[in-house]
C-alpha cells in the first residue's frame, strides 16, 4: 500500500500543473459537461501510464546502478522538482489559451494523449520523480511493486481529472484565471515539499 500511496501522490503532483491538457479539460467541462472534460483527462492518463511504466520498470531494471548512485540521483531529482515547481509557480495560465475542443464526447482522448505523449518533459519528469524516491522505490527485481507504483499513479492522475471536471461542471459561473493560478501555486507547493523530503532523505 505504501507504493500505491506514493504512486498516487506522484500522479497528482505530475498532473496538477496547469498546461494544455488541463486547459482542454476545463474548457470541455465548462462547455460540454463532466464526461466531455474527463475524456481529455483519460487521454493524458494513458500517456502518463506509458511514461510512468518506462520510468518505474526502468528504475527497477537498473537497480544496481541506482543503488550505487542513489544519493546523486536523489539530489538531482530534488533539484529538478524545485526547478519545475519554480517554473509552475511563475506561470500565469489563461482560460482562453486553447480553442474550443468541441467534437464528440470522447474526442478529447486522442487529442490529450497526443499532447501528453509528444511532451519530452513528461518522461524526464517521471524519471526525476520516481528515480528520486530512493529506498521508497520498488525493491530490485520487484516487478509487482513497480506495477503497484504505476497503478497508484494512474489512480492519482485519474482522480485529479475527475476532480477538475467535476468542480468546473459544478461551478461554471465562478471560473476565472485566478482559479487556474491557485491550482498552479498548489502544485508548485507540493513539488517543493516533495523535493525537500527527497533531499532530506538523501543525506540521512
Amino acid at each position: 500500500m505504501g507504493l500505491v500511496a506514493t504512486g498516487f501522490v506522484i500522479g497528482v503532483v505530475a498532473t496538477a500543473p496547469v498546461g494544455p491538457v488541463n486547459i482542454m479539460t476545463i474548457q470541455r467541462a465548462f462547455r460540454h459537461g463532466f464526461f466531455a472534460g474527463l475524456s481529455a483527462g483519460i487521454g493524458a492518463v494513458i500517456a502518463d501510464a506509458l511514461y510512468a511504466s518506462l520510468a518505474a520498470f526502468g528504475v527497477t531494471a537498473v537497480s544496481t546502478f541506482i543503488t550505487d548512485h542513489v544519493r546523486i540521483i536523489q539530489v538531482i531529482g530534488a533539484l529538478v522538482m524545485f526547478w519545475f515547481g519554480w517554473r509552475i509557480y511563475r506561470t500565469h495560465p489563461h482560460l482562453n489559451d486553447r480553442n474550443d475542443t468541441g467534437g464528440g464526447l470522447f474526442s478529447g482522448i486522442p487529442t490529450a494523449f497526443l499532447l501528453t505523449i509528444t511532451n519530452p518533459g513528461a518522461v524526464f519528469g517521471f524519471i526525476a520523480l520516481i528515480g528520486g524516491l530512493g529506498d521508497l522505490a520498488p525493491a530490485p527485481g520487484d516487478w509487482l511493486g513497480a506495477l503497484q507504483l504505476v497503478g497508484g499513479l494512474v489512480v492519482g492522475s485519474l482522480s485529479w481529472w475527475m476532480l477538475i471536471a467535476g468542480l468546473v461542471t459544478m461551478f461554471r459561473s465562478r471560473l476565472d484565471d485566478r482559479w487556474l493560478e491557485r491550482i498552479n501555486h498548489a502544485a508548485a507547493g507540493l513539488l517543493f515539499v516533495f523535493g525537500v523530503v527527497v533531499l532530506v532523505r538523501a543525506f540521512l
